[in-house]
């Protein structure tokens, strides 16, 4: 069976992209920092018949992220990383010249030096996969400019220029930087929480990163739901 470690597991995208992956037969390691939501989550995933071993955490934590890839090698091999965890900077989110430093150094210690730290730990166990990929789950705000948006932005668009030059260091392994589009979780919510408009659930987008998954195209930075249109 395939092995993937998704962090940010236990709610929102990567509770779906859990799901999805469960029910194609892959082992699962699981993240997320409240026990009590990731351990409700693993056990509907487990029911699916695969091996899921959750371990709750701050992906910022050098230890928390070798548990997370020991795990996988205890599940037999690692064939995939999801880097899903995420902080804003704000919430709710402000203009950056409001902006903490201190939120703007959480949001760049979560979403780019953790994801790196975490692919730097699992990359032996990543190029010993005949099929070893990398999703850095992006936003559409890395590319572009969205008032109030800047922190979170600039932090996601560090963590796509990481992933391109992994790409090009790593060049047996797929990196794949993957914009999810608009998605009702908890995350937008607090980012901004007077917005009442509705939005699609993250299930809707699943599909397109199964697509990547399936058809394993060239590394680089895709939108998932582009990868659905028909060509």
């Amino acid at each position: 069976m395939p092995v993937a470690i998704i962090t940010g597991a236990s709610k929102g995208l990567g509770r779906a992209l859990a799901d999805a992956l469960a029910r194609r037969g892959w082992d699962l390691v699981l993240d997320a920092r409240t026990p009590r939501a990731l351990d409700g989550t693993a056990a509907d995933v487990s029911a699916h018949g695969t091996r899921v071993t959750a371990i709750s955490g701050d992906v910022t934590d050098a230890g928390h992220r070798a548990e997370l890839v020991a795990a996988a090698a205890e599940l037999g091999a690692l064939d995939l990383v999801v880097s899903n965890a995420s902080a804003l900077g704000a919430e709710p989110l402000v203009r950056l010249d409001a902006l903490p430093l201190d939120g703007l150094r959480r949001a760049l210690e979560t979403n780019v030096v953790a994801a790196l730290g975490l692919v730097q730990e699992a990359l032996p166990l990543l190029r010993a996969s005949a099929v070893g990929a990398v999703i850095a789950v992006s936003s559409d705000a890395a590319a572009e400019a969205y008032e109030t948006w800047g922190g979170y932005g600039a932090s996601k668009a560090a963590l796509d220029h990481l992933a391109a030059v992994l790409a090009v260091e790593e060049p047996e392994l797929r990196v794949w930087a993957v914009d999810p589009g608009d998605m009702g979780t908890d995350l937008y919510a607090a980012a901004v929480p007077d917005d009442q408009d509705p939005r699609p659930e993250p299930a809707s987008v699943v599909p397109g990163f199964l697509r990547l998954l399936e058809r394993r195209p060239v590394s680089g930075r895709y939108a998932a739901p582009a990868l659905l249109e028909p060509r």
